[in-house]
């Protein structure tokens, strides 16, 4: 079963100021994702994830029950712990942006 991959605004902007063959590694990884959406790190909860690409760290939440992949960040080392301690205060929102996502595509 394919997941489906969206992003929020903040990784859309992250991901415009990398360099466009690190943004092609990241786009390529979103899309092995939705075949394999448990790849990576869990940091703390099954759901919340890091994968690595050559020195950065890129953040995604995986929820199951709608079958999606929610990309949500992207840092180097130095701000690593700092991003995600930013994104998992923000875990119900993001749970709602994935909901009503689902809502308008149904």
């Amino acid at each position: 079963m394919n997941f489906k991959v969206f992003r929020t605004e903040m990784f859309k902007e992250e991901l415009e100021k990398q360099p466009r063959i690190e943004q092609e590694r990241i786009k390529r990884f979103e899309r092995h994702l939705s075949d394999n959406p448990f790849a990576g790190k869990p940091l703390g909860l099954v759901f919340f994830r890091e994968k690595k690409l050559n020195g950065r760290r890129v953040y995604y939440l995986v929820y199951e029950e709608f079958i999606v992949v929610l990309m949500v960040g992207i840092s180097n080392k130095k701000n690593q712990q700092a991003k995600i301690d930013y994104i998992k205060t923000r875990l119900p929102e993001y749970y709602g942006i994935i909901k009503e996502s689902i809502t308008k595509l149904s």
